[in-house]
């Protein structure tokens, strides 16, 4: 391979360009380097230089501008050599700290399944947001004919955690801007909930009778507390006393072979308290009763949790074992796309239609804010509000015929 350089002098101050020939193959090809100094080695005192290259030598020269002027505004961020792989195992290893063990572990899975295999070898640098965007419309639409499209949800969580890493390399100086940052992600069509009717809550208490799972089903559906929130209830937690029941943890386990259990706090981070009506109080007490026989049943194998709901020798309840439960049960009353989710979904309506302000449903069921709660059951209360206007309509015809 031979090289031929012609060094061309830069303007203004704009550094030097050279045109560069080289032969590769016995092919010819010719481009434009210019070089720059960046500042100075605070050790060695020597000057950083550093270059560009370019198709012509009005492109290099452009890019020699922009480049000085940044640099004599102090905006100017030094190339990152890291590859985008590189720098979300860095990512991964020095700055997921403070969340969740289920969270980091999904996050780190995301990486290895989707931005590694499409993203990692690009440098970090050289990441531009069509690129981005042309990444993210293969996951909603793959090119290839046996890849799986994926919902916009996932498409969403995705964005969350290149998002996340790419912010994080804004901030220590290796990115000027992040390109995630311009990206447009594709609409996410809310899942279709399935809260039971009156006439099937009716019908789903008697066929929950003297099953092994009734008391945490019934609690499940007059509380609204999350699955991982029921599981991770302790006898603590319930004053019977004040009538009242803290909500402060959620049973987790690894998500992987063999996983352990864990606590962790609940979602959003805020334990809250919930004013409990005297029937569900009552639930609990008959839940302990039958854990004091399970207690005596299992003897010598009892292990002692602290926990309301438990297997028959006091560890842990698995999520699936309730879940297939539930799911067992409901396709036996006609409802089977009603999910466990759903009984949270059902307590919500009930409670909005017996006329709960919206604040209060948001702090019951541990929404962020009151305004997702009302996105979530807005047409709950457009239901409401045309039932309103019909009785309203009554009344008017009442008083004009008198």
């Amino acid at each position: 391979m031979s090289r031929k350089n012609e060094n061309k002098k830069g303007t203004n101050g704009a550094g030097s360009i050279r045109k560069i020939t080289t032969t590769r193959n016995g092919k010819e090809y010719t481009y434009w380097q210019g070089r720059y100094t960046e500042g100075y080695d605070s050790c060695t005192g020597k000057q950083i230089q550093r270059s560009i290259t370019g198709k012509t030598q009005k492109e290099v020269a452009q890019k020699l501008r922009q480049i000085t002027a940044e640099i004599d505004a102090k905006t100017y961020v030094a190339p990152c050599k890291l590859s985008i792989a590189e720098w979300m195992a860095v990512w991964a290893q020095d700055y997921l700290v403070g969340i969740k063990a289920s969270t980091a572990y999904l996050y780190k899975r995301t990486i290895e399944l989707y931005i590694e295999p499409h993203l990692g070898h690009i440098r970090l640098d050289a990441l531009n947001a069509h690129t981005v965007q042309h990444f993210y419309n293969e996951l909603a639409k793959p090119s290839k004919p046996d890849a799986a499209p994926l919902s916009a949800k996932s498409i969403k969580n995705i964005h969350g955690v290149l998002h996340k890493a790419l912010k994080q390399a804004v901030l220590i100086g290796y990115l000027r801007t992040n390109p995630t940052e311009a990206c447009i992600l594709p609409r996410i069509i809310r899942k279709e909930m399935h809260p039971l009717e009156e006439d099937q809550v009716a019908v789903f208490l008697r066929e929950v009778q003297g099953h092994p799972h009734e008391y945490l089903y019934k609690i499940a559906l007059f509380t609204g507390l999350r699955e991982g929130e029921v599981l991770g209830l302790g006898w603590e937690h319930i004053d019977f006393q004040a009538g009242t029941l803290t909500v402060k943890r959620q049973l987790r386990r690894e998500q992987k072979k063999g996983g352990e259990y864990y606590f962790s706090p609940p979602k959003n981070n805020k334990s809250r308290c919930l004013t409990l009506a005297p029937s569900v109080i009552q639930l609990f007490r008959l839940q302990k009763l039958e854990q004091n026989s399970m207690r005596m049943e299992a003897g010598d194998a009892w292990e002692e949790h602290g926990l309301i709901f438990t297997n028959q020798t006091g560890g842990y309840l698995s999520y699936r074992t309730v879940y297939d439960c539930f799911k067992r049960i409901v396709r036996n009353i006609g409802a089977p796309a009603t999910r466990f989710h759903d009984l949270r979904h059902t307590f919500a309506v009930a409670s909005i239609k017996s006329g709960d302000d919206i604040k209060t449903v948001q702090e019951n069921l541990g929404h962020a804010t009151a305004a997702f709660t009302l996105d979530v059951y807005g047409h709950v209360t457009k239901q409401m509000k045309q039932d309103s206007a019909e009785r309203m309509e009554q009344f008017i015809k009442s008083v004009s015929d008198a």
